[in-house]
Parts: C-alpha cells; structure tokens; sequence
C-alpha cells in the first residue's frame, strides 16, 4: 500500500510539471484535525508570487476532484527559498559541498540532528562531515534538511 505522500506526490507532480515547473519536495504534516500540505516549486527562472499562485490554483482544483485527504487541510505553495529543504539524493548530490542541518528519524550514534557540509552521496546514503567526522546517514531516516544559507 503506497503512503499517504507517496499518493499526493502522484497526483501532484503531473499538475505541477505540466505547468512547467519542477516539482521540489512535498511535505505533508498531520496536525490533529487540520493538516498542512506544503508543496515546494522551483524553476531555472527562480520563482515569484505569481507562479505559487498559478501552481496553488491548478492543484486546489486537481485536490478538490481526487479528495486524496479527507481532513481539513491548508495548500501552501512556495520556492525552496535560501534556506531550501533538501528531499531526495539527487538533491543532496547537487548540493555537495554545502552546509546542512538534517534531523533524523531515528538516532545514529546517539544522535538525531547533525550540522555539517554534504561531502557526497553513496548508493542510500549521505555523506556529512560534522567537525573532522564523516557520518553515513541513510536517505529513509532523513526526517528533515535544509541547506544553511552563507551570507558571506
């Protein structure tokens, strides 16, 4: 039986594609009785408003004839934005080399958050280098990364 993400992702990315965007990342986050699905876009253009806008008003619609989640729900649509969420190993792939902030489902020597630079990806996991460590952090315990912006 496929996940209930796995469901939205299905029905959304086609929307999204043909629309010409790529479709980022989708978080679903169950709060009680009202949810939040949060849809990140990005396109080589970058995004504005009005693209959240345009992307946010076809999938409203394709949700409202699917009905994938029968709970209140709230639609965001956003870019990745600086701080972007990073989902898959193609993602991480692209951003070796910059600093992350990843919280794990489950702990790995003790410990579910670790702040360091991606060095690679290797097969089902990710390589970060924490200080003079390199840890080996597989893909599916990944609760949560995001990139850490450098102003400098």
């Amino acid at each position: 039986m496929t996940s209930k993400l796995e469901q939205l992702q299905d029905i959304l990315t086609p929307v999204i594609e043909a629309l010409g965007y790529q479709k980022w990342g989708i978080e679903f986050i169950s709060q009680g009785r009202h949810s939040v699905l949060r849809v990140y876009i990005d396109h080589e253009n970058g995004i504005l408003i009005d693209d959240c806008e345009t992307v946010s008003r076809q999938l409203s619609a394709v949700m409202d004839v699917e009905d994938p989640i029968s709970s209140e729900y709230t639609l965001e649509v956003s870019s990745p934005g600086m701080d972007r969420p990073l989902f898959t190993l193609e993602q991480f792939a692209a951003f070796a080399g910059e600093q992350v902030k990843i919280k794990l489902r489950s702990p790995i020597e003790d410990r579910r958050s670790f702040q360091g630079l991606i060095r690679s990806v290797e097969d089902q996991d990710v390589v970060v280098q924490v200080d003079e460590y390199e840890y080996l952090l597989p893909i599916d315990l990944i609760e949560k990364a995001n990139i850490l912006p450098n102003f400098e």
